[in-house]
């Protein structure tokens, strides 16, 4: 009986997932906020990435994003081209595009960073996939993250884990748009 519950909840949450994506009840999420300090929590050349986080995994999961805030202060346009971590595989930069009314993933080459313009990876937008996780990413813990920009080179920063169900750095579910 357990056993039949365990996987009736997994079948759940698993279609649950596209509605998650887009911020619940078919909306567009919500942009991820800076942290309240503002701080960055890395630099490289004239890029700051504020606030990184991703959202822990359930036990047999293949796949995490990572989220951030990235602002450029220089007077030229960067764009963040790679990304790598050793609690995966593989690391790639993604979007989320509607296709026939389905929201699905698809890889981008790059992400601009415009002068005075943040960048703001989210859930339901541009993010970093970490395909291929070589373990779960629990909640409260924390992993290494090395962003690489076409122009200001390679940082590493330290990036913690949020809920799986967390919609912003500090780790809380933003608030839904009443109906």
């Amino acid at each position: 009986m357990k056993t039949l519950f365990a996987a009736a909840l997994v079948a759940a949450l698993a279609a649950a997932a596209p509605a998650l994506a887009q911020g619940g009840h078919g909306h567009p999420a919500p942009a991820a906020a800076p942290a309240a300090s503002g701080a960055p929590a890395a630099t490289v050349g004239t890029i700051a990435i504020v606030a990184p986080w991703a959202r822990a995994t359930a036990p047999n999961a293949r796949v995490g994003g990572t989220y951030m805030t990235l602002t450029n202060d220089g007077e030229a346009v960067d764009r963040l081209v790679a990304a790598s971590s050793p609690v995966a595989e593989k690391v790639e930069l993604h979007t989320h595009l509607m296709d026939n009314g389905v929201m699905r993933m698809r890889p981008v080459d790059g992400i601009e960073v415009a002068p005075g313009e943040p960048s703001v990876l989210r859930p339901g937008g541009l993010h970093v996939m970490l395909i291929g996780l070589k373990q779960p990413l629990a909640q409260g813990s924390r992993f290494p993250l090395t962003l690489t920009f076409e122009t200001a080179g390679a940082v590493t920063l330290d990036v913690p884990v949020q809920a799986a169900g967390a919609m912003s750095p500090d780790g809380h579910a933003m608030p839904q748009p009443a109906h």
